[in-house]
């Protein structure tokens, strides 16, 4: 996939975030897709909420670890799991709970990744966070991720946050109406502008 329009798009459009990303050098966005099924990429969500990038990682191999001869767990796993060897792989209890919510509704029938898309961005939102334990920022990580949405901005995300701060010299971290305002000059392509803020984070 090539990023060429959109990068000079943004390049037009907000010079402070073209400075960056001629620093940072082609968006390699595609190598962070991931693949597998809706349970596997909303599962890997919630198991990132609220945690560092290193110790959701870590909580992460040891929960792949849970099923050794496939990929990874499914749902079915999950709900058979008893709640002490989730949480000894290191997850909270509210996330044993997410997880095994989020395992029923998908045996329930939630919509496949070929049914999602054909569905606009808010309508996907609509229909999973009515799952426990997800939110915004869950689904905004599956559109972005799994989905491959362009224009996502997801403006509660702390390193979004962190990043503009950093970049755009603000005195202190943008609320949500800052980071809405600012993602104007980047439509339609919001989810290449918040890969640069987040690779802004590593220079």
């Amino acid at each position: 996939m090539t990023y060429d329009a959109a990068i000079n798009f943004l390049k037009q459009s907000d010079p402070i975030l073209g400075q960056l990303i001629e620093q940072i050098g082609p968006c390699q966005l595609d190598a962070a897709q991931q693949h597998g099924d809706l349970f596997s990429s909303l599962s890997r969500a919630i198991i990132h909420q609220q945690l560092s990038t290193k110790a959701a990682a870590s909580i992460y191999r040891r929960f792949l670890q849970l099923a050794p001869h496939q990929p990874f767990p499914t749902a079915l796993d999950i709900l058979n799991a008893q709640d002490e060897l989730l949480r000894s792989v290191g997850l909270s209890r509210a996330k044993v709970l997410y997880l095994k919510d989020l395992a029923q509704k998908i045996l329930d029938g939630l919509p496949t990744i070929v049914e999602l898309e054909a569905m606009d961005d808010e309508a996907i939102i609509q229909t999973f966070t009515q799952v426990k334990g997800i939110g915004r920022w869950t689904v905004q990580m599956l559109l972005i991720f799994r989905l491959n949405r362009q224009d996502i901005l997801p403006v509660d995300d702390l390193g979004v946050r962190a990043a503009i701060k950093k970049v755009y010299f603000l005195k202190e971290l943008p609320d949500k109406h800052t980071v809405l305002r600012l993602g104007q000059k980047w439509k339609p392509y919001c989810t290449v502008a918040s890969w640069y803020l987040w690779r802004s984070l590593e220079l």
